[in-house]
């Protein structure tokens, strides 16, 4: 028999090895736990130790593909179902990934990736990667000229796990709370739009951001309006703006089609983001690693940024819209 394991911290009984007579075929991550595969020599048992994820056994391997998209087609999605489809997704999609993101980055992704299939299936997840996208995209815009000036994202723009934290803390948060049911019904469309809305500030603040240090002519410091260099905290230029701006429409227009979001919620998240993303920069060019604030650097700021997005998105719609029915 061979056995498709999902084995956190790849725990394997070598006990149980000597006994399944099998040749072990085995992928490990520390954050992504490990994909075993076992082919039995002659005549195996199923592994004694088998993973606390249910373990998926198949009487042969050509009955694979077959299983893995039953599992994958699962709705609701569980954690099995999530882990697996971005196990597949993550394998697919490594040589993009690794464009954008470090290693370590890569797999803070993964767990983003498992929250938000498990959260918002698909649709949540097919958002996050059109933020991906977008946001590494630009981020490689004129990458020799942004290097040259000091203002460019370290590794060629590769992000870590602190970069990643900072750009989806909010979208965890809400992630776990619809998962966990907290509200109840009435609140699971409150953490989808919350979830939404964080991820449009983000895209429109890193929009902004490299669009401005790439393209920006002129670049005003938001708290005095005095022009400075491109890259300062706190600095805005119109070209960033007007990108960052787009940009929000762009995946709040997304998430519409995908139907995480109404039209009246899919303008509440652009302008939600855009508010949030004024905040941020006064945050930037005020206190961002100033004397006393050291701790506040960009992944915490980030964190400001789209918590306060989040929850703009979140009063607009029971203050404006649910207040009007």
């Amino acid at each position: 028999m061979a056995t498709l394991s999902l084995i956190p911290f790849a725990k394997i009984s070598p006990y149980s090895r000597r006994r399944s007579r099998c040749d072990v075929v085995r992928f490990f991550s520390p954050f992504t736990g490990t994909l075993t595969i076992t082919v039995p020599k002659s005549v195996s048992r199923v592994p004694a130790m088998v993973s606390p994820l249910k373990a998926i056994s198949l009487s042969n391997l050509s009955g694979l593909p077959a299983n893995l998209l039953d599992l994958l087609r699962a709705s609701p999605a569980t954690w099995e179902s999530s882990i697996a489809s971005n196990l597949v997704i993550f394998m697919l999609g490594s040589p993009l990934l690794l464009s954008g993101l470090s290693a370590l980055g890569m797999g803070s992704a993964f767990l983003l990736g498992v929250l938000t299939w498990r959260a918002f299936e698909a649709p949540g997840f097919f958002l996050v990667a059109t933020y991906f996208v977008v946001g590494t995209a630009v981020t490689k815009l004129k990458i020799a000229q942004k290097e040259a000036l000091g203002v460019a994202e370290k590794r060629m723009g590769r992000r870590g796990p602190g970069s990643v934290i900072g750009s989806s803390a909010a979208g965890c948060a809400c992630a776990l709370l619809s998962i966990y049911g907290v509200g109840g019904s009435a609140f699971s469309e409150i953490w989808r739009l919350a979830f939404v809305a964080s991820f449009c500030t983000k895209l429109s603040d890193t929009v902004s951001s490299e669009f401005g240090k790439a393209y920006g002519k002129t670049a005003y410091l938001v708290t005095t309006f005095k022009v400075v260099p491109r890259g300062t905290e706190g600095a805005v230029s119109v070209e960033g703006t007007i990108a960052g701006l787009l940009a929000s429409v762009l995946l709040s227009t997304v998430s519409y089609f995908m139907g995480e979001v109404s039209a009246p919620q899919a303008a509440i998240c652009v302008l939600a983001s855009q508010i949030a993303n004024i905040g941020e920069s006064f945050i930037g060019a005020a206190f961002q690693e100033k004397d006393g604030f050291q701790w506040l650097n960009n992944d915490v700021v980030n964190v400001a940024n789209i918590s306060i997005g989040s929850i703009l998105a979140v009063l607009m719609q029971l203050v404006i819209f649910d207040g009007w029915r």
